[in-house]
């Protein structure tokens, strides 16, 4: 397969994951929320890096457009 193909199914994949999950990366934080003497309350906070629509719409398009134009390149000569 020529590298535009796998270019282009990587984008594809890419792109229904974030669709379907809005985002890729997430992570926790831990906040001091009361110090009382020697005793310590802390809530864990859990942040997703959002992956808008759009970019996932665009490379899901994008991904398509490598595998066609990928596809065709060979079938000339």
């Amino acid at each position: 397969m020529k590298p535009a193909g796998i270019v282009g199914i990587i984008l594809i994949i890419v792109g229904i994951v974030a669709l379907a999950y809005g985002g890729f990366a997430r992570y926790t934080t831990t906040e001091n929320v009361a110090k009382l003497g020697p005793l310590e309350v802390n809530a864990e906070k859990e942040h997703k890096l959002p992956m808008g629509p759009i970019v996932g719409g665009l490379c899901l398009v994008g991904g398509v457009v490598l595998l066609v134009a990928g596809g065709r390149g060979g079938a000339s000569a």
